[in-house]
């Protein structure tokens, strides 16, 4: 590995496991490499208050300088904005509701707007097991429909980088932000919102939140339509939560989150 003073100094696997695996313990994730990168590019822009606090028999040590170096990589890391789509795995968020449905109506289209197309077989496949599996009895009913849902939470959540860590209780804390926003969408009515928000963003939240809206009532077989309206949707609640800029400024989003 380079040295990570250089300016071409790059993260290895083995360095991004270990910031995975902390994450993992702590509870905070980063979404993907990007946030990585962001918070390595951070340290590399302080390294030169850094060189002078340091002690230079601390930096001529190579495997005492990588310690430090990996030690402040996961401070910024369980630092860094979590901006995955925070009740997407729980039993009361919309994928798991949504898979409730689509047992219900034995529908899969229901949930397939959640996930990429190059995933849709695996979806598909995991469906119709659990169809085939819960009529044999209450338990294999209860078993076959948890499998669907943590199938469709880890390939959902996979779609937007970010490890699957299981479907969480009904009830699990959600930021104020995010319940606001469910809040708005249910109701068409984006008041919740608009007081959790700066004055200055009010007028692109209520754009978005208009798009959103303007697109909700799609027919569920057209999945497509599903899909613009998931884009639409998760826009809307990136930048209620305050972690989108504005339209353009980190490039397009998926359909899926």
């Amino acid at each position: 590995m380079l040295d990570p003073l250089s300016n071409n100094w790059e993260p290895s696997s083995e360095m991004l496991e270990k910031c995975l695996e902390y994450g993992k313990k702590t509870g905070k994730y980063v979404v993907n490499i990007q946030n990585i990168n962001k918070s390595l590019n951070t340290i590399k822009m302080k390294k030169q208050e850094m060189v002078v606090v340091m002690d230079n028999s601390t930096r001529n040590q190579g495997k005492g300088w990588k310690k430090v170096y990996l030690f402040m990589v996961m401070i910024l890391l369980a630092l860094a904005p979590n901006t995955a789509f925070a009740h997407c795995d729980t039993m009361d968020g919309p994928l798991v509701k949504d898979a409730q449905k689509a047992i219900q109506e034995n529908n899969v289209n229901i949930v397939l707007k959640w996930i990429p197309e190059t995933d849709e077989a695996e979806i598909k496949d995991a469906f119709n097991q659990t169809m085939k599996v819960r009529v044999l009895s209450p338990e294999a009913q209860k078993l076959a429909d948890k499998s669907f849902f943590e199938t469709l939470v880890r390939i959902h959540r996979a779609g937007e980088g970010v490890p699957f860590t299981g479907v969480k209780p009904v009830g699990t804390p959600i930021d104020p932000k995010i319940a606001a926003a469910d809040k708005a969408i249910a109701t068409g009515n984006l008041t919740p919102v608009k007081a959790l928000v700066p004055q200055k963003d009010r007028a692109e939240l209520t754009e978005r939140f208009n798009k959103a809206m303007a697109l909700k009532n799609f027919n569920v077989n057209d999945v497509k339509a599903g899909r613009e309206y998931i884009e639409a949707y998760v826009k809307f609640f990136k930048f209620a939560e305050g972690e989108e800029d504005h339209e353009g400024g980190h490039g397009g989003h998926g359909a899926v989150h």
